[in-house]
């Protein structure tokens, strides 16, 4: 597929590039190259291949999905400018 330089100029114009008048050529040249790999991919044979999300073969560590109060309440609430019994205290903003 071959790219002019009005095509050039309407995709910089989408994506909001500024591209001057005497490098649209280049633009165009280089998306139409760009294009040329894309197709060429297209003829490659995948037919057995598994889609996979890394080069290397990786299994996300797990955790058991317990959940617990987190058990550092004072902590957390040290951070607090006011607590009140156990709990974070913010002044009231409704009337």
């Amino acid at each position: 597929m071959s790219i002019d330089k009005a095509t050039a100029a309407r995709v910089a114009h989408l994506a909001r590039i500024r591209v001057k008048d005497e490098d649209l050529e280049t633009l165009a040249a280089e998306l139409s190259g760009i294009l040329g790999w894309v197709e060429q991919l297209g003829e490659v044979d995948v037919e057995g291949v598994e889609p996979m999300t890394s080069v290397t073969p990786m299994a996300l560590r797990r955790r058991e999905d317990a959940v617990t109060d987190g058990g550092i309440r004072d902590k957390v609430l040290a951070n607090a400018p006011a607590t009140r019994e156990g709990f974070f205290a913010v002044p009231k903003v409704v009337e």
